[in-house]
C-alpha cells in the first residue's frame, strides 16, 4: 500500500510550532529560521486545505484541525526518535556475537575476554564456537575470526589481518617417564605422538610432514591419538598424553608459563592468517570498532614464543 503523506518537513515544523505556539520557538529547535517554519507551516496547511493556526498579534494559537492533528504527530516523531535511539544503541552497546573455531575460543579468546569485559562493561559478548562457516550477510552474528588462506576470499566482508601463527612441537616437561631426553627430532620414535585432525590448516602441516622437514623420516608418524579439536592435542600434550605439533596461537600460554616446553625445532610458519570479518554494512558499528581494536591490541601485546630447548 502507498502512503500518501505530506512534506515531512512540513510536519516537522507544524509539530515543533504547535507544541512551542511559536515559530520563534520552532526555529531554534530546528535550527532554520523563523520565515522558513511560517513557510512551511503554510505549505502544510494549503496541502490538507485546513487552517492549523490562528494567527494572532504576537502570539499563535492552534485551531480544532490543529489540535487534533497534533498528538498523532508528536507520537510518531516520539516512535521514530525512539526506533532510532535503539538502533543507534544496538550499534553501540549490548550484545555483540562473534563465531570462531571451537580451538581458537578455547585456547585464545576465552582466557583473555575479561579484559574486553572489564574494558567495555556496556558490550556483551557473545561467544558461538562452531566449525562451520557462517554467512554474516545473513545470520545474526556481528563478525567473526577466521584462519585460513589469504585476505579478499570474501568480498561481500571487510577483513582485518589479526596475526599470523606457526607450528611446532610440544610436549609436557614432564613426559619423558625414565626415558632419555628428547634431544633431536628422530628421538621422537621413543615418544607417544599427538595428531590433529581438524583439517582447517589445509595444506596441513602434520606429523608426515614435519618429520620431513625434520629429516627423521624413519619415526613412525602413524603412531598416537588422534583429535577432531586443536585444543584437545595441546590438553592432552599438558597432561603428559605425548607430542603435539601444536599452532603457537593455541599454546604460547603454556609454553610461557612452562606447562609445555619445545623439545627442539623445526618451528614452521604458516600460510593460514587469523581474520576479523564483517559484514560491510556493520564493520562502522562501535562495538565493533572496540572489538577489533581490542583484538588487535591483545594480539600485539603477546610474549615472544620461548626457543627450543636445543
Amino acid at each position: 500500500m502507498t502512503r500518501r503523506l505530506p512534506n515531512l518537513n512540513a510536519l516537522k515544523a507544524f509539530e515543533a510550532a504547535a507544541r512551542h505556539l511559536s515559530f520563534t520557538q520552532a526555529a531554534a529547535e530546528l535550527n532554520v529560521t523563523q520565515g522558513a517554519i511560517s513557510h512551511q507551516v503554510q505549505s502544510l496547511e494549503e496541502s490538507l486545505g485546513l487552517t492549523l493556526f490562528r494567527r494572532m498579534n504576537r502570539r499563535l494559537a492552534l485551531t480544532d484541525a490543529g489540535r487534533a492533528y497534533l498528538p498523532a504527530l508528536s507520537e510518531a516523531f516520539d516512535r521514530i526518535a525512539g526506533a532510532t535511539e535503539r538502533l543507534k544503541a544496538q550499534e553501540e552497546t549490548g550484545q555483540l556475537t562473534v563465531t570462531v573455531l571451537p580451538s581458537f575460543a578455547a585456547r585464545w579468546l576465552l582466557p583473555r575476554i575479561g579484559r574486553f569485559r572489564r574494558a567495555a562493561p556496556e558490550i556483551d559478548v557473545m561467544v558461538s564456537s562452531r566449525q562451520q562457516l557462517v554467512d554474516l550477510t545473513r545470520e545474526p552474528v556481528d563478525c567473526a575470526i577466521r584462519f585460513g588462506l589469504g585476505q579478499g576470499r570474501y568480498p561481500e566482508l571487510e577483513e582485518t589481518f589479526l596475526m599470523g601463527d606457526t607450528i611446532l612441537p610440544v610436549m609436557a616437561p614432564t613426559l619423558r617417564d625414565g626415558r632419555p631426553p628428547p634431544t633431536r627430532p628422530q628421538d621422537l620414535k621413543d615418544y607417544p605422538l599427538l595428531h590433529d585432525e581438524v583439517g582447517d590448516m589445509e595444506p596441513a602441516v602434520d606429523w608426515r610432514r614435519w618429520l620431513a622437514m625434520a629429516g627423521a623420516e624413519e619415526v613412525d608418524w602413524r603412531r598416537g591419538a588422534s583429535f577432531t579439536d586443536s585444543a584437545f592435542g595441546v590438553m592432552a600434550a599438558i597432561a603428559g598424553e605425548g607430542v603435539a605439533l601444536a599452532r603457537v596461537s593455541l599454546c604460547l600460554e603454556d609454553l610461557v608459563a612452562g606447562r609445555l616446553v619445545q623439545p627442539f625445532g623445526p618451528s614452521v610458519p604458516l600460510k593460514q592468517t587469523y581474520r576479523l570479518l564483517v559484514a560491510r554494512e556493520k564493520a562502522r558499528w562501535p562495538k565493533i570498532s572496540r572489538f577489533r581494536q581490542w583484538l588487535l591490541d591483545e594480539a600485539a601485546a603477546q610474549p615472544p614464543c620461548p626457543p627450543p630447548l636445543r
